[in-house]
């Protein structure tokens, strides 16, 4: 595995707001990954890590400069880790010809069909490469047996199915407006064909949160959903949170639905919540010292 290379690094509410590149073998290509390192980074140990997938068309920057979780993060002691949502610039026909597919578009699932299998990967990635380059290079910082994870749309997809197929990985799990049943949506059932192949493949199923949820066999874990009302994607059927807590309540593992009227899919919705949300991690992480 190779080295981190230091992109930019902002003082951010008594810390250190960085992005780093690197090589990445699993995708095969150069990534970036934000980090933010509160105060207590500079005198203390062992500090626990809060990973944030984002959503469509993000990259790593958008949730360190829209989501004002810095200040939470700072509040609480709390290393955030946010990776780019696919790999970049890989040669692939048609991986920029639209905004759900491809670029920007990873779904954070293993790729089985050609011409993604190679390099789309994120799955492996998020829950396996990074978290031990975060090990390699943040050890005397970070606690990686303590951490948890939390994202946004397709990245609360990611972040449900990291949690549900790596059990133990993360001491818990929270999602803003996350595509909880891809395979019953637009947006997923176009992503799962092109990554994964036909439905009739039988390998849809492993990669949804609802249908995951039926197998779960692993600690005790909380589901914490937030969901805005006004939400269009919420609206159009795109993400379907009431099929998650349906599936919740019938495998009895806990699930939080909080509906918010007024509030959209943007990143001021996140921004309202990012802090409940952060204060929801610290306290589990904090337990597990």
């Amino acid at each position: 595995m190779s080295g981190i290379t230091l992109v930019s690094s902002n003082a951010c509410f008594e810390g250190f707001q960085k992005v780093y590149s690197h090589d990445s073998e699993e995708l095969k290509c150069k990534m970036n990954f934000a980090i933010y390192l509160p105060p207590q980074a500079e005198t203390s140990e062992n500090l626990p890590i809060l990973y944030w997938l984002s959503g469509l068309t993000c990259n790593e920057q958008n949730f360190i400069t829209k989501a004002g979780a810095q200040r939470y993060a700072a509040e609480h002691g709390i290393v955030i880790v946010c990776p780019d949502t696919s790999p970049r610039n890989v040669n692939i026909p048609g991986e920029d010809e639209s905004y759900d597919f491809g670029s920007g578009a990873g779904f954070y699932v293993d790729a089985t069909q050609e011409p993604w299998k190679t390099n789309y990967r994120m799955f492996s990635y998020v829950t396996n490469e990074l978290v031990n380059l975060i090990a390699k290079e943040f050890g005397n910082t970070v606690d990686t047996t303590r951490q948890s994870i939390i994202g946004h749309s397709m990245g609360g997809h990611g972040a449900l199915i990291c949690a549900l197929k790596k059990p133990g990985l993360y001491k818990s799990v929270s999602a803003f407006a996350p595509i909880c049943n891809p395979i019953e949506c637009p947006w997923g059932v176009k992503a799962f064909t092109g990554y994964l192949g036909p439905k009739e493949s039988g390998k849809w199923e492993e990669w949804d949160a609802v249908e995951l949820v039926k197998s779960y066999n692993g600690p005790p874990l909380t589901l914490l959903i937030q969901q805005g009302k006004a939400d269009n994607f919420f609206k159009e059927k795109q993400l379907l949170p009431g099929n998650l807590l349906k599936s919740c309540q019938e495998n009895s593992l806990p699930c939080i639905l909080k509906m918010n009227e007024d509030y959209d899919h943007s990143y001021y919705f996140i921004a309202s919540y990012i802090g409940e949300h952060i204060e929801f991690h610290s306290k589990i992480l904090k337990a597990s010292n």
